[in-house]
């Protein structure tokens, strides 16, 4: 089974959480720069939300490019990605209508961490199907990207009951270190 298919439905999934995340902006009431300000924090969450949702579809895209065939195992976990990138505009909402108080803050990163979770088994998920010698295999190697994301997701949760602050920070670090699309894809396919 080839993973056009796959690419196009992950694809669809990813359009509509976006969908869903610009139709919970609530539109200032007021004209003014005022009204605007204080709409801020929702806006630059939702940035923040949409770029996490864009690195993941970069990146899956990438990955799916770099695979040759699929199977059922590989199809399980990308549906278990889905599920955890389903939940990020809850957890955007969360956050945005309880003025980004400790809790939802800490569960916006679980969130993030287990969508890291699940793009890692899903990493690994095509490796063990097409061998060590895969184009994927060889491109990402054993992803210290990928684990040091999840590593400094595991911080930033406890660490929101410290300083949120802290945390946001945290989850814009990395996802300044994944903004780009993955190059070692890129190059791997490019060198055939």
């Amino acid at each position: 089974m080839t993973s056009q298919r796959l690419e196009a439905f992950s694809d669809g999934v990813i359009a509509i959480l976006i969908t869903i995340m610009v139709l919970e902006l609530k539109v200032p009431h007021g004209t003014g720069l005022a009204a605007l300000s204080s709409a801020v924090p929702t806006l630059l969450s939702y940035l923040l939300s949409f770029i996490f949702l864009a690195i993941y579809w970069n990146n899956h895209h990438h990955m799916l490019q770099a695979t040759d065939r699929i199977n059922g195992a590989i199809l399980w976990a990308n549906m278990h990605l889905l599920f955890w990138l389903s939940l990020v505009p809850f957890v955007t909402s969360w956050m945005n209508e309880n003025n980004f108080a400790e809790l939802p803050t800490a569960g916006y990163g679980v969130v993030l961490l287990f969508s890291g979770v699940a793009y890692f088994l899903l990493e690994r998920a095509i490796i063990a199907h097409e061998g060590p010698g895969s184009k994927l295999a060889t491109a990402v190697g054993k992803d210290a990207k990928g684990i040091a994301s999840m590593l400094l997701y595991c911080a930033a949760i406890p660490l929101a009951f410290v300083n949120r602050w802290i945390a946001y920070a945290i989850y814009v670090a990395v996802a300044l270190m994944w903004l780009v699309p993955d190059r070692r894809i890129e190059k791997r396919l490019a060198d055939g």
